[in-house]
């Protein structure tokens, strides 16, 4: 849709990030992009001091805090991010240091030109990566490619964390994962809107499990459930998304 675009809302669910939560707020600050910054930071209930690293910024200009009571998982702290986010785009930022938000000026290019409502990253499309775990990896693709069975889309990277929504899409997005089930379920109910989706290449440096990675193998075998029930059960549009 062809509706001006003045502000970009980035929701940052956190979960126990307290040895980088400040620096990637310092990194989401420094982006020079023609918007305003809207932050949207979900305290999912962190144990290790990160939750009253989060509460600082209560009350700031541009900050918006909220705080679950209960660890719920990185699907409902989105939930609740969404629901709270004011920008024209909104766009998702994990707290950990994995994304380099630098890349934002790719990932908003699409939309701010008016080509796409919906923007995915990819970290498989030629942007640099910290070399890790080999069979991450091949799930990544192996998760990607029956996502993309179900979708008719062909992205490289369906598990990405950067994805980037005009509010008018991601407002018919109802999303009802709780955990990492929200990466099958976003790409499943935006390929069923019909939208234009594009992928750009993002950078990645990933963390090990020492350093605070919190994605498990059982995670794993759920984006088989959840890649099937998001795909089977959402509605199609009846007409191609709108474009102005």
């Amino acid at each position: 849709m062809g509706t001006p675009v003045s502000t970009l809302t980035v929701v940052m669910p956190v979960y126990n990030e307290r040895a980088t939560f400040h620096e990637i707020i310092r990194r989401v600050q420094a982006v020079e992009i023609p918007l305003d910054l809207d932050i949207v930071l979900i305290d999912d209930c962190s144990t290790d001091g990160t939750r009253d690293l989060v509460r600082e910024f209560a009350g700031r200009p541009g900050f918006t805090v909220l705080l679950h009571q209960e660890n719920q998982g990185k699907g409902a702290a989105l939930q609740t991010g969404f629901a709270a986010a004011k920008g024209d785009v909104v766009l998702v930022q994990d707290a950990d240091l994995e994304y380099d938000p630098g890349d934002y000026p790719i990932l908003l290019g699409p939309i701010l030109d008016g080509r796409a409502d919906a923007v995915f990253g990819s970290r498989f499309l030629g942007g640099p990566h910290r070399v890790l775990y080999y069979w991450h990896a091949v799930g990544n693709r192996l998760f990607t490619l029956l996502s993309n069975v179900m979708t008719n889309l062909n992205l490289t990277d369906m598990e990405v964390c950067y994805k980037a929504f005009r509010k008018e899409v991601l407002a018919e997005i109802e999303v009802t994962a709780r955990r990492f089930g929200v990466e099958p379920e976003l790409t499943a109910k935006t390929a069923k809107l019909r939208c234009r989706i594009y992928e750009v290449p993002v950078s990645y440096s990933g963390r090990t499990y020492e350093e605070g990675k919190k994605i498990t193998w059982k995670d794993g075998l759920a984006a088989i459930w959840h890649i099937l029930h998001f795909n089977l059960t959402t509605r199609k549009r009846k007409e191609p998304w709108p474009v102005s």
